[in-house]
């Protein structure tokens, strides 16, 4: 393993700097970036006890990264009844997903900052026989600490961007140093594949499996919830625009007018990415004249809206089952697009824009197997959401789609065997 000079100072600035996370922490916490009641967790210190036995830990940045986990923590505790699962994540919504959403067996803490005082509490306390790593997320002290205790480190579903490689290869030694810390990486696309191999991640310890998020298990939907919002809206057509960005519902807007002209029931139905933008996006799609409805103020929809802001968490499994066209957002801006696969797990015909970065490997396999549409205009959206709610077109679009997501299913399995290969036997 190499030696990085950056590194060695980054850790030894990291043992010094208690104070900074703590400023930091003050900061994110006057903004609701953080959980006042929690603090401890960011700083090493739980109110949870350790679970006896083996206890692995997955580290996730945010809400996409963990809903990916979840069919994994699923099937590892299934097979191997005497494993516990921690789940540390950095945001807020990500924690409130799982209080829902928690595997058997599983205990969700926020992680501690990337300071050596915050770290060496986290480990002392969990103990953990493996830690495993997801996506993109690497922060330096707590691999290099983990590490040194001798605990196994996996990096698993792994990504680069072109924006993070462009980053890292300022300091390529400092980058390899900490990727050889992992004993293996399982590595989404052959794209990324290259771009580890440049920063130094040694080819031995790569195997590309494709991505965990084609494997996920169908998002969860609260039945009486979606009775309720059926009866409201009985009788009219719908599609939805899921996990917007600011910049998008203007768009989306224009294209909701063009489908108006030729079908007036039509309701739209739009799921913020950041639910806090709800009343924001209603006030402007109500100064641009039309009838919306509020589902955080306990709102359905009315006979003459024609939106419906879904600004709750959640609830996207709900909206992909009772919309047959989804147009998936954060593809007309630069955000890089979300994941495909959940949308067509549950039979909604997929519709996005060009930029789809996070998720390329994803939208070229729909693509190829014409399993999605692009769009890039709000002509252009209009005329794809027309299409699609065509049943003969909406059905070819979809079963193409769950010909693409089967293959995933494999990948679940894989990662969880390569876990298992990483863990002592179960005892008799």
């Amino acid at each position: 393993m190499g030696r990085s000079l950056g590194l060695a100072a980054y850790l030894t600035l990291s043992a010094r700097l208690l104070w900074l996370a703590r400023w930091i922490f003050r900061r994110r916490l006057k903004t609701g970036k953080e959980d006042g009641d929690r603090i401890g967790e960011r700083f090493g210190r739980s109110g949870t006890e350790r679970p006896p036995g083996r206890l692995v830990w997955f580290h996730a940045a945010s809400i996409g990264e963990v809903v990916s986990l979840l069919e994994l923590v699923r099937q590892l505790g299934e097979r191997r009844q005497d494993l516990s699962f921690l789940m540390t994540t950095g945001t807020l919504t990500s924690a409130e997903i799982l209080k829902s959403r928690m595997p058997a067996r599983a205990i969700h803490q926020f992680v501690p900052y990337d300071v050596l005082p915050a770290v060496s509490g986290f480990l002392d306390h969990w103990r953990p026989d493996l830690g495993i790593w997801t996506e993109s997320e690497l922060w330096p002290t707590l691999i290099c600490e983990t590490h040194r205790r001798n605990i196994p480190l996996l990096y698993i579903n792994a990504r680069m961007s072109s924006g993070s490689f462009r980053r890292w290869l300022w300091l390529p030694a400092f980058a390899g140093s900490i990727l050889n810390r992992f004993a293996q990486a399982l590595v989404q696309d052959e794209e990324t594949a290259a771009r580890l191999k440049k920063l130094g991640l040694e080819p031995q310890r790569m195997r590309v499996l494709g991505s965990l998020k084609r494997g996920s298990a169908e998002l969860p939907c609260d039945e009486r919830a979606r009775r309720r919002f059926e009866e409201a809206a009985a009788g009219r057509g719908l599609w939805l625009a899921a996990s917007t960005h600011d910049g998008e519902e203007e768009l989306i807007a224009a294209a909701q007018r063009e489908l108006l002209r030729r079908a007036a029931e039509l309701l739209c139905v739009i799921v913020p990415r950041h639910p806090e933008r709800g009343p924001q996006i209603a006030e402007q799609l109500r100064g641009l004249g039309h009838k919306v409805s509020l589902r955080s103020v306990g709102g359905l929809p009315q006979p003459d809206d024609q939106f419906y802001i879904a600004d709750t968490l959640g609830e996207l499994g709900l909206w992909y089952r009772v919309a047959t066209v989804s147009f998936l957002g954060g593809s007309l801006v630069e955000a890089g697009g979300h994941n495909p696969t959940e949308p067509a797990l549950l039979a909604s015909a997929i519709l996005h824009g060009p930029h789809v970065t996070n998720f390329a490997t994803e939208f070229n396999e729909m693509t190829e197997a014409g399993a999605s549409m692009r769009i890039e205009t709000p002509v252009e959206l209009a005329r794809a959401v027309e299409y699609a709610l065509l049943p003969d077109h909406n059905a070819r679009l979809t079963e193409a789609a769950a010909r693409v997501t089967e293959g995933g299913k494999q990948v679940t399995g894989q990662v969880a065997s390569v876990i298992l290969g990483h863990l002592p036997p179960e005892s008799a």
